[in-house]
């Protein structure tokens, strides 16, 4: 049985005597070797982290787990986000645990009916705002501000001190960290903790090497490729639609001091990369978290050369997020026969 972030990670994480210590089960998530994608793409070893795995089905829970406990430390009343989905979900279900008020901010018809219903359930108060995330993440820093409510989206230090301890797990399973990291960006808060997370295990030689860190954007929402703030993000893959990501900056120092990239991949690419995922490694991640494995792809097509290196792609959220997309995206393979064993026959052989 897992034993949760703070306790196996405390020694990492800015914990006081009188942080509470509690876990829903998040963190120790499942690091899968690729049985087949790996080797078409050339890589010496491909592996996929699967953070779906987590307790509400994202990697939010690592980062969040920690800003709650800090938030009931400091005596916080509520906590308040803004969100296209997955940190709703989390900040809901660690406020349930916790009796506290949670105050979710969702942008109107952009956030997946999965993660709405996760929300929901958990009894968070959600305010719909008629606007997109940007709009909806300026409302709550400016409501927090003025409230004895914590903002916990990923602008909050305790989020990203949280989510750096996914990558003590890939180093610790590995021996060493990867040659090549590759993650979805949309608020750019996961990067920037990955990197944390390699560059203190390196410091502290746990750790031989760094890795080059990879990251992939919509390219309908594709603000740091293209230099500027996008108005109007556009993307199937709604956990990363964001415009003017909260940790920009941070995102460009990983990338930089890594010698990675952070490029864009089309919605067509991100489907396609959420259908091999699925059918050629049995892996369900949501979209967004298929635009890791699209990046690897474009980048392998564009010549990239893995044969000696070992690759990580992250997989940021469970597919069940979305299941209206997964149901409209794939080719149907349902067959309606007679109950009878010579339909049944004739159906599976004719499709064998």
């Amino acid at each position: 049985m897992g034993v949760g972030v703070l306790k196996k990670y405390g020694e990492f994480l800015p914990l006081t005597e009188d942080t509470p210590i509690f876990s829903l089960g998040e963190g120790d998530t499942p690091l899968v070797k690729s049985n087949r994608l790996g080797k078409e793409l050339g890589c010496k070893e491909l592996y996929f982290k699967l953070e779906g795995c987590n307790p509400t089905g994202s990697f939010k829970d690592r980062g969040m787990v920690v800003a709650i406990a800090k938030a009931v430390e400091e005596g916080a009343v509520g906590i308040m986000c803004a969100s296209t989905g997955n940190t709703s979900a989390s900040a809901a279900a660690y406020s349930a645990y916790l009796d506290l008020q949670a105050f979710v901010l969702i942008p109107k018809g952009e956030v997946a009916l999965g993660k709405l219903a996760q929300a929901m359930a958990y009894g968070a108060r959600i305010i719909m705002v008629d606007g997109n995330f940007d709009a909806a993440l300026t409302l709550v820093r400016e409501f927090t501000r003025n409230h004895p409510i914590t903002l916990v989206n990923s602008v909050n230090p305790h989020r990203i001190e949280g989510q750096k301890t996914a990558a003590f797990e890939v180093a610790d399973v590995l021996g060493d960290a990867p040659d090549y990291l590759f993650i979805p960006v949309g608020n750019a808060g996961n990067i920037t903790a990955y990197w944390k997370g390699f560059v203190e295990y390196h410091q502290l030689e746990r750790t031989r090497t760094l890795p080059r860190m990879m990251g992939f954007q919509a390219a309908g929402a594709a603000p740091i490729v293209h230099g500027h703030p996008i108005a109007n993000p556009q993307t199937i893959a709604s956990a990363i639609r964001i415009g003017n990501p909260a940790s920009w900056q941070q995102a460009l120092k990983a990338r930089d001091d890594s010698g990675g990239t952070i490029d864009k991949v089309s919605d067509d690419e991100i489907l396609e990369a959420y259908r091999l995922l699925a059918s050629r490694e049995g892996l369900f991640g949501e979209p967004a978290s298929a635009a890791s494995v699209a990046g690897l792809i474009k980048q392998v097509r564009q010549g990239l050369n893995l044969s000696d290196q070992r690759v990580v792609c992250i997989i940021t959220g469970s597919g069940l997020k979305d299941p209206d997309l997964a149901v409209s995206s794939v080719t149907a393979q349902t067959i309606e026969v007679e109950p009878t064993m010579e339909a049944v026959e004739a159906a599976a052989l004719a499709t064998a």
